[in-house]
């Protein structure tokens, strides 16, 4: 079973006036049928959670159901689903808690590949417990990181490897079960950002090896907020910084606050829309994984077309050529800033930031400083047409600088 597009497409209606989006990697576009499941969760009478009335009722199905829909998801334990107001703010609490147990002499390994958010807050919990950051780099030909890159900045006393599930610019895919391995014998933990990894490939964190795997939902048609999944068992010594009157087990003791639950209920519906895009079986985990392997087929077809135009506009430059990636291609056009080729694609209805888009250290290691490139990903909504549009801006846009 493959992906209906054209079905898919309907269900956006952020379509309806004819943009072309390539900004996925930053946020996808929402289904009606998410922003209709976060519209019922406010408009049914809802409170904080309990088991008295049918509002507290409604709260904790909306916790529950997000958690089993996320473990479904990620291939996890539903009791390891952490809910937080984003990636970045549970990677602080994260390497925070961990932090506790650091000492000077212990190592820490960031990668210039990574977003920044996997990285400044692994540095400044490290400067903080007097531990010593290592830095693992990539091939900027290639846009590759190996595990020799990282096996580099291995030690005897390396506590945690931070490292991306896929590039936020380029779309690298580390081998990450070959990365576990090799961070596993040396007796540290890896910590996986999976933000861009998760709306294009199926996870499955037991296989990957991943200790924590981090994800945004608004990355994968759902609404905007954070999701780390861990190991109950891996949870359970951490102790973070909370209120003490707030729930103490896990893991609810690394939510701060009161839940969003309109947010969780869109949670679930965005996972059920991904589980429904290629598959009917039974139990949800299948029809993620079915539809999922389904996806990264098509993605990979439209991502093929995109890379054959690309490549035949004189003066532009694709940075990166790894072998596995994600649909995501991260270019610059002759010597025309990226910002003005941002504009002038945006005057045709094409939507293809430029930026660095926080992964800074990429930008730099890549020799394109702060300013980035252009960045142009694929979503489940994206057609061929689409593509056709986005390479006819280009050669318009590169044309007129060759003059």
């Amino acid at each position: 079973m493959g992906i209906d597009v054209a079905a898919v497409r309907e269900d956006f209606p952020a379509l309806a006036d004819g943009t072309a989006f390539f900004d996925g990697p930053g946020g996808t576009q929402t289904p009606r049928q998410v922003a209709g499941a976060v519209a019922d969760a406010m408009c049914s009478g809802i409170s904080n959670r309990g088991t008295v009335t049918a509002a507290e009722h409604r709260a904790e199905a909306a916790v529950r159901e997000g958690r089993q829909a996320m473990a479904d998801l990620l291939g996890c334990d539903p009791r390891g689903v952490v809910f937080a107001r984003s990636a970045t703010q549970a990677t602080y609490d994260v390497s925070r808690a961990l932090a506790n147990e650091w000492a000077p002499g212990d190592e820490i390994v960031v990668t210039r590949l990574d977003h920044d958010s996997n990285i400044r807050p692994w540095v400044q919990a490290a400067d903080a417990a007097g531990a010593a950051v290592r830095w693992a780099g990539f091939d900027p030909e290639s846009g590759e990181l190996t595990v020799d890159h990282v096996r580099a900045a291995l030690g005897a006393r390396t506590r945690l490897v931070a490292v991306t599930g896929a590039s936020n610019v380029l779309g690298t895919r580390p081998d990450l079960p070959a990365l576990a391995e090799a961070v596993h014998e040396a007796g540290a933990l890896l910590y996986v950002d999976g933000v861009h990894l998760t709306p294009h490939a199926p996870v499955d964190l037991a296989a990957l090896g991943a200790d924590f795997f981090m994800c945004s939902p608004y990355k994968f048609l759902g609404p905007h907020h954070g999701v780390l999944a861990a190991s109950p068992t891996l949870l359970e010594p951490l102790r973070p910084d909370k209120l003490l009157p707030s729930a103490d087990e896990v893991p609810e003791r690394f939510e701060l606050g009161t839940l969003p639950y309109e947010l969780l209920a869109g949670t679930t519906a965005a996972v059920d829309y991904l589980a429904s895009l290629a598959s009917t079986a039974p139990d949800r985990r299948t029809r993620v994984l079915e539809s999922m392997r389904a996806l990264e087929r098509h993605e990979a077809a439209l991502f093929a077309r995109l890379l054959d135009g690309l490549a035949r506009i004189e003066g532009l430059r694709l940075h990166g050529a790894p072998e596995r990636r994600t649909p995501t291609a991260y270019f610059t056009v002759g010597g025309v800033p990226g910002r003005a080729v941002h504009e002038q694609l945006a005057r045709r209805g094409v939507n293809a930031p430029a930026s660095h888009f926080y992964a800074l250290e990429a930008s730099r290691h890549l020799g394109l400083g702060d300013a980035g490139a252009v960045r142009a990903g694929l979503a489940p909504y994206t057609n061929a047409d689409d593509v056709d549009r986005l390479l006819d801006g280009l050669a318009e846009i590169a044309a007129a600088a060759a003059r």
